[in-house]
């Protein structure tokens, strides 16, 4: 009997630790079952329990499309190192894995893609020649056959039993992502706790877009090495997911729940065919604005004259309404309540993809710029944002880019020209910031660099001045193919107080100075300076902006039609002949 009951009290504690865990970071005692309905994340605190790859894998892939690459490979010990197969073999048995790295076909939503899943049970990925092979076969292999690749790094660096033929797998994914690359297949880096070492060094951060899972440590030296090294405090949130984000070197930090969904949408808007899909990607929200937009152009075309107005393209005034003068014009350029970039780009592009950094420095939050898609066609959006409020413009710096927003631009532009993206620049700015950490990180050579990048681009660029765009800190947004104009935008040298000061020696001569300097949208129409100007029957606010959207979308389709039919070659050319003539 005694026997019997200290069984039972033995399968019933076996039971209870099945079904119940301890999480490591909040010390709460959850539920197995809570835990995998929140996407493997304590309930409690929230943390991110790590994830086995094929689970990984079930999360993402469409049921039974998974086919695994190089499952079976045969261990290696290439410096004979003592103890190493039995190393080896304890982790096999632990994990169940051949390698550290799961890799393999799969679609996901329909899509076709490689993907490939590192798991921190063997080795805690350490990278040793049979993982940095697999990887390197898998991108090889993705070339070759036309698929982009989705690659969960985590690794805690290099395998040391390897010694310097670890530090060999470096230089061999780099080249097999090279050779990805020049195929023309997309690249989706996922960071996840922890990304380290060598594998940080090397393919986890080549991804033409680095995704990262909240609070995920990605560094190169570890954080103990770095301390011990500076002799000093590191700063809190040091090497974190969203550390990196702010330094520049993610696009975008993803909950676990979404990364499904974002997915989707990342390779919608780059495997050709898959564009016009992109509708089915709509969040709730996006569908309802899609809505309202459709509502307002079908109340535009039964009203006046289709497209734009036309009268403004030979520089005549409507007779009816009174145009502004150009100091008044300024000022609508700059009013508290006027449409800003992010406002333009919801509206005409409800499924925007906000990617982050300039891969050197930071994220420049005066820029913002991602992914999209318009009429199903695939395009990169770039744009100069101000806030709406104090603190939002301080976030915004004022709409005045540093010379890691010009970056970040031209990344994203060559990263356009890489898929084939038309790329669309929203201009709205005072000028270039010009503080002494601008100069010192290069603003110059961060705009001239633009200038150059953007002139030699091999894909349509159109460039519209929606608010300010003062000095050379618009123009690093503004050489395109086309440059259009909002009729209550400005576009000039400088400010017109800047303008006074320096030629009237009084910075209150802003009044002359804005008529002197021929800012205005008609001004620089009858110039020649901009190609087209899109009529504002009313100053365009954010809540207004349906009814300036609806003009404006023809008239977009119609460039993107157009110069997408004109060869890279024909591009370069034409762009090159438009600043030449100045």
């Amino acid at each position: 009997m005694l026997i019997d009951f200290f069984k039972r009290s033995f399968e019933s504690a076996k039971e209870q630790e099945n079904v119940y865990r301890k999480c490591k970071r909040c010390g709460a005692v959850v539920s197995v079952e809570a835990v995998r309905e929140h996407y493997y994340a304590c309930p409690s605190c929230g943390g991110y329990i790590r994830i086995h790859a094929y689970r990984r894998i079930h999360m993402l892939a469409d049921a039974g499309s998974f086919e695994e690459w190089d499952q079976e490979m045969e261990a290696v010990n290439p410096l004979e190192f003592p103890g190493y197969e039995r190393k080896i073999w304890e982790s096999r048995e632990k994990s169940k894995l051949n390698e550290a790295v799961v890799t393999g076909r799969m679609t996901l939503d329909g899509i076709d893609c490689a993907i490939g899943v590192c798991d921190a049970r063997y080795m805690m990925s350490s990278m040793g020649h049979n993982m940095g092979e697999k990887i390197a076969r898998m991108a090889e292999r993705a070339a070759a056959e036309q698929l982009p690749v989705i690659l969960f790094a985590c690794s805690g660096g290099a395998r040391m039993q390897e010694g310097i033929i670890s530090l060999m797998q470096m230089t061999k994914t780099a080249q097999a992502f090279a050779c990805l690359k020049k195929s023309g297949q997309l690249f989706v880096s996922v960071l996840t706790d922890p990304t380290m070492g060598g594998v940080t060094a090397s393919f986890a951060m080549l991804g033409d877009i680095i995704l990262a899972e909240p609070g995920a440590l990605i560094g190169f030296t570890g954080a103990r090495v770095i301390q011990q090294t500076i002799g000093g405090k590191l700063p809190e949130g040091f090497q974190r997911a969203e550390f990196q984000m702010e330094h520049g070197f993610v696009d975008a930090i993803v909950e676990r729940k979404n990364m499904k969904e974002t997915l989707s949408r990342i390779l919608r808007l780059h495997v050709t065919g898959a564009a016009e899909l992109s509708s089915g990607i709509l969040t709730s929200e996006e569908s309802e604005r899609l809505e309202c937009r459709e509502e307002a152009q079908a109340v535009s075309d039964q009203g006046a004259s289709t497209g734009l107005n036309r009268f403004f393209e030979v520089g005549q005034g409507k007779k009816d309404r009174k145009r502004p003068s150009a100091w008044e014009t300024v000022k609508l350029s700059r009013a508290k309540d006027r449409a800003h970039a992010l406002d333009y780009i919801h509206a005409l592009f409800p499924d925007f993809f906000e990617l982050h950094g300039d891969r050197c420095f930071g994220d420049d939050r005066a820029v913002v710029g991602g992914i999209a898609s318009f009429r199903g066609i695939p395009v990169t959006v770039i744009g100069i944002q101000k806030g709406r409020d104090f603190n939002d413009n301080k976030l915004r710096n004022f709409g005045m880019p540093n010379p890691e927003g010009y970056r970040k631009a031209r990344r994203l532009a060559k990263q356009a020209e890489r898929f084939g993206r038309p790329v669309i620049c929203l201009v709205d700015t005072p000028g270039a910031y010009c503080g002494v950490g601008a100069e010192e990180r290069g603003q110059g050579e961060a705009i001239a660099g633009n200038l150059q990048a953007f002139s030699d681009l091999k894909v349509p660029i159109l460039s519209i001045v929606i608010g300010e765009g003062a000095s050379g800190g618009a123009l690093g947004l503004a050489t395109a193919d086309e440059v259009w104009m909002m009729e209550h935008a400005v576009y000039s040298i400088l400010s017109p107080e800047g303008f006074a000061a320096i030629l009237y020696r009084d910075a209150k001569q802003c009044e002359p100075a804005a008529e002197a300097m021929k800012l205005t949208s008609v001004d620089l129409l009858r110039l020649g300076i901009i190609d087209k100007v899109i009529p504002e029957e009313e100053p365009v606010t954010a809540e207004g902006i349906e009814a300036v959207v609806s003009r404006l979308e023809p008239e977009l389709l119609e460039f993107i039609e157009s110069y997408s039919a004109l060869s890279p070659e024909q591009l370069c050319a034409k762009r090159y002949a438009r600043f030449r003539k100045f």
